[in-house]
């Protein structure tokens, strides 16, 4: 299995907890590529502290003019405690894209010299009041903080993850410059999330289907011939 299939299945990088309803409508909403949800054990394994359960719908609200200053304030605040540690630090997910409806947290890539050397890097965030909340060693030894004051998901990945990063930015910057495609996602977004869900990262679990097809799709557009 390669890693990114490997990724599919064990990805894990919001609130965590147990199955979701996963049935077929809810597969064909995600566009038939999603991996199935995450069991209560395998994700238990992961998550630092105690999953919150939802059980319940996914509140979606409209693009906010406010988020990229918050984000502004979180990178400041980041550059600050890390100083030269910081690598790469960006703002992405649904809320770095303007128009684009989304769950109010802010979603912030940050690249550190070694996400698994805690030490050097977690204390110092702990002591500004970020909490470690995921731990992954086998998806790109992924970490994700939650902040101390706004509602965030801090990714930590090392250099060598870069498959995701420029995934997650390529993403990003996709959106940003392609209106239909943007359009599209807030659609199958907001037909998942109008369903119930056990827990937050289970309705992120079927949204990768989307995201790879559309991935998939501008990649076949873009492509000499």
């Amino acid at each position: 299995m390669s890693r990114r299939a490997r990724a599919k299945r064990e990805r894990i990088s919001d609130t965590v907890g147990g199955p979701p309803p996963w049935d077929a409508l809810s597969a064909a909403l995600a566009g038939g590529a999603a991996a199935p949800p995450r069991s209560d054990a395998e994700i238990r394994t992961v998550s630092v502290g105690e999953p919150q359960v939802l059980d319940d719908q996914i509140l979606l609200v409209a693009y906010e003019p406010e988020w990229p200053a918050l984000f502004a304030r979180e990178a400041e605040r980041i550059r600050r405690i890390l100083g030269s540690r910081v690598l790469r630090l960006e703002h992405v997910g649904s809320t770095a894209v303007p128009g684009l409806s989304a769950k109010p947290v802010i979603d912030i890539l940050l690249v550190v010299p070694d996400s698994t050397n805690e030490p050097a890097y977690a204390s110092d965030l702990e002591r500004e009041g970020y909490v470690l909340r995921i731990r992954e060693p086998d998806w790109y030894e992924h970490r994700l903080f939650k902040g101390p004051d706004t509602n965030i998901n801090l990714h930590v990945f090392s250099p060598d993850a870069r498959e995701e990063i420029e995934r997650m930015i390529r993403f990003r910057d996709l959106l940003r410059s392609n209106p239909a495609e943007r359009d599209r996602y807030e659609q199958r977004k907001r037909e998942l999330a109008s369903r119930t869900w056990r827990y937050v990262q289970h309705y992120a679990d079927a949204k990768s289907g989307v995201i790879e097809s559309i991935l998939a799709r501008t990649a076949e557009t873009t492509s000499p011939a």
